[in-house]
C-alpha cells in the first residue's frame, strides 16, 4: 500500500526547477523533500510527500486531519497489539 503523509514546509533549499527541494516536518521529525512537482508551495505550506516527493499542496485544516488519523491508527496498533 502506497501512502502519502501531509508535512509542513520549514525551508527552501534550492531553487532548480527540477532541483527544488526543502526541508519538511512531519510532525517533529524533519526531512529533505523533492518540491519539483508543487512550485506555487513556499515556507509554511502543508504538502502531501510520497516516498520523498511533494505531490501535491494541502491546507492546514486537512493537514491536521490527516495527523488525526494517523494518530487513530496507532492507537488502534496499542490495543490489539
Amino acid at each position: 500500500m502506497c501512502l502519502g503523509i501531509p508535512g509542513k514546509i520549514e525551508a527552501l533549499l534550492d531553487e532548480g526547477e527540477l532541483t527544488r527541494s526543502g526541508k519538511v516536518s512531519f510532525g517533529g521529525i524533519t526531512k529533505e523533500v523533492n518540491l519539483a512537482y508543487v512550485p506555487e508551495a513556499g515556507v509554511g505550506d502543508y504538502v502531501i510527500v510520497h516516498v520523498g516527493f511533494a505531490i501535491s499542496k494541502v491546507d492546514e485544516e486537512e493537514a491536521m486531519q490527516v495527523f488525526e488519523y494517523l494518530r487513530q491508527i496507532e492507537a488502534l496498533g496499542e490495543i490489539s497489539g
